[in-house]
Order: structure tokens, then C-alpha cells, then sequence
């Protein structure tokens, strides 16, 4: 009876696992979205690289979203073979947020190589394209930036190399950047690669210490699947 019990205790933390999984995987698809978001807010990401992670981060939650739903099917139904593939599935998307933990640090320590090709991009098709064009007044205004390091880099947007985007003005109106690219009373001053690095690499510290935080909990989901596959295979009785 002592076995059983403690089985029947093993197979409702299964459950609860699973549970818990099902709700970081709806957890993992939010902030992956999240994040994709506001990289394509803030700016255009021309290097594939820099926007891989948070799409392999959705792709990881909606996995572990329907990984969960099985762990569950397999306790349920006292099914070796169930809970020993929703053991396996789970190791492998461990290994998988290993890697996306891994590519984050990389990520974040090239993040300012990114930004800075990403915004000289936006900076030289300024006046080319309207996505782009709106995209750059958006960050600007947003994050209170002019520019990739400075005001300077917008020498090239006006005939008389003094102007700027409508965009970097304090107080936004029609032509308030004309001739104002030096006067910090009118004019934001600092560029925007500090700014947006800055918000890039919170978000991408957050992917990682949630992948850190998910991975932990697997584990501990593994050790009781494997415990519960241990009292299946030696014909105990979990009802």
C-alpha cells in the first residue's frame, strides 16, 4: 500500500508538471512574440541571425504547449510507452533551450554589431521607402534618439546639411527639425544605437532566464516521469 500510495503521489505531480508545462510553453510563445516585436519595432534586423531567436523561442513554447497535453495522456492512462516519449521529447527541447540560452549570449554580445548595420540601413533609405521611413520616426520618437551616434548622421538627409527628421524634435511639429541639427533645446542629441542595444539586450535577458528557469522545471518533470515509467513497468497499480 505504501507503494501505491507513493506512486499515486508520483502521478499527480505528473500532472502538475504537465500543467506547468503547458502553462510555460503558453509563457515561452508570449514573450518570443514579445520580443520579435519590439526587434521589428525599434528596427530593421537585416542580419538573420538577429531575429532567429525569438522566432526559435515561439516554435520551442507551441512544442512544449502540445508536449504537455501528451505527459498528460500518458499519466491518465498509466501508458509506459506514452510516458517514456513525453520523457524523450522532453530532453530534446532541454537540449533545444540549452542552445536558444547559448545563442542569447552570443546574440547579446553582437547585438551593437546588428544595431548599428540595422540603423545605418533605416539612416541611408530614410527617404526611399515609407515603411522604413515611418519605422525610423517611430524608434525616434519612442526612445528619444536622433540619428545612429549622433544628430551628425542626418547631414545628408537636407540640402543644407543642418536638418533633421521632424521626429528628433523634443516637441514635434511641422519642420521643427529644419536647420536644427546642433541645437539641443530643439533637438535630441543622442544617437539611437545606445538606446536600442539597451532595450535589445533586456528583453534578450529575459529569453534566457526564462528558458534557464523552464529548463529547471523539466527536469524535474523527467524525474518523475521516469518514476512513474519505473512503477508502470513493475505492474503497480497508480489509480
Amino acid at each position: 500500500m505504501a507503494v501505491e500510495g507513493g506512486m499515486k503521489c508520483v502521478k499527480f505531480l505528473v500532472f502538475f508538471f504537465n500543467f506547468i508545462f503547458w502553462l510555460c510553453g503558453l509563457a515561452v510563445i508570449v514573450v518570443g512574440i514579445l520580443v520579435q516585436l519590439e526587434m521589428h519595432k525599434t528596427i530593421v534586423m537585416t542580419n538573420v541571425s538577429g531575429s532567429a531567436t525569438p522566432i526559435v523561442l515561439i516554435v520551442v513554447g507551441v512544442i512544449i504547449f502540445f508536449i504537455s497535453f501528451f505527459g498528460c495522456c500518458g499519466a491518465a492512462k498509466e501508458n509506459y510507452c506514452m510516458v517514456t516519449m513525453f520523457a524523450i521529447l522532453l530532453s530534446l527541447i532541454i537540449i533545444i533551450e540549452v542552445g536558444i540560452i547559448i545563442a542569447g549570449y552570443v546574440f547579446k554580445g553582437k547585438l551593437g554589431g546588428f544595431v548599428d548595420e540595422g540603423l545605418k540601413d533605416m539612416v541611408n533609405q530614410y527617404n526611399q521607402s515609407e515603411k522604413i521611413r515611418e519605422a525610423m520616426d517611430d524608434m525616434q520618437k519612442e526612445l528619444k534618439c536622433c540619428g545612429i551616434n549622433s544628430t551628425s548622421d542626418w547631414r545628408d538627409f537636407g540640402t543644407d546639411q543642418k536638418s533633421v527628421p521632424d521626429s528628433c524634435c523634443k516637441n514635434v511639429s511641422t519642420d521643427c527639425g529644419k536647420g536644427s541639427m546642433h541645437d539641443s533645446a530643439k533637438v535630441y542629441q543622442e544617437g539611437c544605437e545606445k538606446a536600442v542595444v539597451d532595450l535589445l539586450q533586456k528583453n534578450v535577458k529575459w529569453v534566457i532566464v526564462g528558458a534557464l528557469v523552464i529548463a529547471v522545471v523539466q527536469i524535474l518533470g523527467i524525474v518523475f516521469a521516469c518514476v512513474l515509467m519505473k512503477g508502470i513497468r513493475s505492474g503497480y497499480e497508480v489509480m
